[in-house]
């Protein structure tokens, strides 16, 4: 079988408009169940995958996504490449709120976790190489569907993953900008790595929902991420629409 899309929703995409549905896979896997059903469908009369990272409706926060569920069950289904939707806050001067970012980097700053297929049960432990943990033929494809969709995105940029549910504090944020960081959410991890153990090739569309803690004017609010994920959310579906195309062009 060819490669196989599938698109992971965060914050403010919980469905995908113009995805035709043919079937809702409720798998259960060897890490429990996924998050919500696994959408297959076509969009343009293309075959693309379709999961809720947070459920659908959002009901699950960050820290008990069960990422590894998610993945096994995308890979079940002939998944060969997985776009990551992310909601983020904006640390570096050139992350503003309404920013579409394609990150080339992380750094984890999750515990706690379920971080590993190969946990000597389900698979014997191992190590991979996560050196660069997007896949640059992904990141470049999207950076191409953004170009065909008019619509700028920065090409580059660390994704710093933190625990969440709440926010960080003002000190947490500078001490991630002396690290690298551009931008902070919570969902980067572990499931890039997963992706990785599971031979899936991986990437990114963060959009920036807010300026980070002690970046901004004021307490950051839920109305200001609410504002901004609903400008935002439309430009990523119109990125999602375009990498379809050119995804199935280069099969």
């Amino acid at each position: 079988m060819s490669g196989s899309l599938a698109i992971i929703g965060g914050t403010g995409l919980a469905e995908l408009p113009g995805l035709t549905i043919s079937k809702a896979h409720d798998i259960q896997t060897p890490f429990g169940s996924p998050s919500a059903p696994v959408l297959e469908g076509e969009l343009y009369g293309l075959r693309v995958l379709f999961i809720a990272r947070h459920g659908h409706p959002h009901r699950i926060p960050p820290h008990l996504v069960n990422y590894r569920a998610n993945l096994w069950a995308l890979q079940k289904l002939y998944a060969t490449d997985v776009l990551a939707v992310n909601a983020v806050g904006g640390i570096s001067k050139n992350m503003k709120p309404g920013t579409l970012v394609v990150p080339k980097q992380i750094i984890d700053y999750t515990f706690g976790r379920e971080i590993t297929i190969f946990d000597g049960e389900f698979a014997p432990v191992s190590h991979i190489d996560f050196s660069y943990p997007y896949s640059e033929k992904l990141r470049e494809l999207i950076e191409k569907s953004a170009q065909n969709a008019n619509e700028k995105v920065i090409n580059g940029g660390v994704y710093g993953v933190t625990q969440g549910p709440r926010l960080e504090t003002a000190a947490e944020i500078f001490r991630m900008e002396k690290d690298g960081c551009d931008i902070v959410g919570m969902t980067g991890m572990p499931e890039a790595s997963l992706a990785r153990e599971l031979k899936l090739n991986y990437a990114s569309l963060s959009l920036v929902v807010n300026a980070a803690a002690g970046k901004g004017t004021g307490a950051i609010t839920i109305k200001e991420i609410d504002d901004h994920l609903n400008v935002g959310i439309a430009r990523v579906r119109n990125i999602i629409d375009e990498l379809v195309k050119e995804f199935y062009l280069k099969q």
